[in-house]
């Protein structure tokens, strides 16, 4: 079966959205511009939360941004919108937003620079900005656990730039630079979820992050890797399903 990947990466983050939302701050009149939206959870608790104000999603993903539409819709949102673009180029109103946030949405960017400085202008003077991020890849078991029991191709091609801003003075610079200050970092420290059962968490990993040709290559090679995959995933089995360590950052800044 196709992974659902809407509902994973709800399901996966869900200890990590509570800190995020609980952050956040939406005020009934804030005209919000959500980043990397996905399937849109933020967008829509965004929207609830400005009733009198808006929220706005982006994201490259038109497969996510159809499930976010239905989902707004179904939960009788007017005040929300869902745009397919890059924010690196995106042609976002000037000045528009009160608020900018992301749920590990901007870590991809090729040119972060550019990225930051077009979010940057789209924000009205005084607007606030709350991301959250990872911190390194170090931190966050997932990565090191896969790496060491699959190998170094394992893992998926944007598997790097994900911890592209967990060095803070790093993130600070790159920020200070496209015109936000006050910049600040609080660590969060949850377990991200793969599955209630070491099968679902098994089927989740081969479809994101082992190379696509692995799962049908017959070889000793391969069965080796799923051996070693399984035994990871048993390790890691909770009352709560299969977890992993992991470290993030909420990154609030202002445009100054």
């Amino acid at each position: 079966m196709a992974l659902n990947r809407a509902d994973f990466y709800d399901a996966e983050l869900r200890r990590h959205h509570a800190h995020f939302r609980a952050a956040l701050g939406v005020g009934p009149r804030d005209r919000v511009l959500d980043i990397g939206c996905g399937a849109g959870q933020s967008t829509r608790e965004a929207a609830a939360a400005a009733a009198q104000g808006s929220a706005l999603g982006v994201d490259v993903s038109e497969e996510l941004l159809r499930v976010a539409r239905r989902r707004s819709a179904q939960a009788g949102l007017r005040n929300v919108a869902f745009e397919l673009g890059d924010a690196q180029a995106h042609a976002f109103p000037a000045a528009r937003f009160d608020l900018c946030i992301s749920r590990f949405g901007v870590m991809f960017f090729a040119d972060p620079a550019a990225a930051f400085a077009n979010i940057a202008r789209a924000l009205r003077p005084g607007a606030r900005l709350a991301l959250m991020v990872w911190q390194g890849h170090r931190r966050n078991e997932r990565a090191v656990a896969l790496r060491d029991v699959l190998g170094p191709d394992a893992g998926p091609a944007a598997d790097a730039a994900m911890f592209s801003l967990g060095d803070p003075a790093a993130t600070t610079g790159l920020l200070a630079a496209a015109g936000f200050a006050s910049v600040g970092f609080a660590e969060v420290r949850e377990p991200v979820f793969y599955g209630p059962d070491v099968d679902a968490a098994q089927e989740a990993m081969v479809e994101l992050f082992l190379p696509k040709d692995a799962p049908a290559r017959a070889d000793a090679a391969a069965d080796g890797r799923m051996r070693r995959l399984r035994a990871l995933l048993e390790a890691h089995l909770t009352a709560d399903g299969v977890l992993f360590d992991s470290r993030a950052w909420i990154v609030t800044a202002h445009k100054a």
